[in-house]
């Protein structure tokens, strides 16, 4: 039985999800002028619908060493992949947070690729997917780091590529608190 592995590039204008199951789709939310928590609201609920069921969430990691955009949409992003990360947790979903270098070098064999690459080798090892942009690729890409993590690939990796998985540890339990309740004493 295949798992079900869902890959989540997360974006406040177009988000990328990917499936170990073969697809791939673009969330596109906009909300007007001073509706922030609407748009918010709107990708975590695509998200979690396409997560139920999911063996497990594989969402990039926030890249600290962006230079575009403003602080105010770093701030955003940030607030974003908070909100949607903390929903997965609190359904029960065993999720992963895959650094970007990670991501890159699972795709491509390089950790500095650019984003293209990332796409390019997406359409070119799965043909039968349908990829439509960056988002999707790399969506695409963490369901099959995922998929792999699981010991389910969806494709053959070389040696080099899977090196990027030696530093990822699987979840092993949701919703394990790490802090002593108030007055335990232990």
């Amino acid at each position: 039985m295949a798992v079900k592995v869902i890959g989540v590039d997360l974006s406040l204008s177009s988000t990328g999800v990917g499936c170990s199951l073969g697809w791939t789709e673009r969330l596109r939310v906009t909300a007007p002028a001073g509706f922030r928590f609407s748009r918010l609201r709107r990708i975590k609920d695509a998200v979690m619908e396409h997560a139920h069921g999911a063996d497990l969430v594989v969402v990039e990691g926030p890249s600290f060493a962006s230079k575009s955009g403003s602080q105010t949409g770093h701030h955003e992003r940030a607030g974003l992949w908070w909100f949607v990360m903390d929903a997965v947790d609190a359904a029960g979903l065993r999720w992963i947070e895959v650094p970007p270098a990670s991501l890159k070098k699972y795709a491509t064999g390089r950790g500095n690729a650019g984003k293209d690459e990332v796409l390019a080798a997406a359409v070119r090892r799965f043909p039968a997917i349908e990829v439509r942009g960056n988002d999707e690729a790399d969506a695409l890409w963490l369901a099959a780091v995922g998929a792999d993590l699981l010991g389910e690939s969806m494709l053959e990796m070389p040696a080099v590529n899977r090196a990027a998985l030696a530093k990822l540890v699987l979840p092993l339990g949701v919703g394990e608190c790490c802090v002593e309740e108030a007055g335990s004493g232990q």
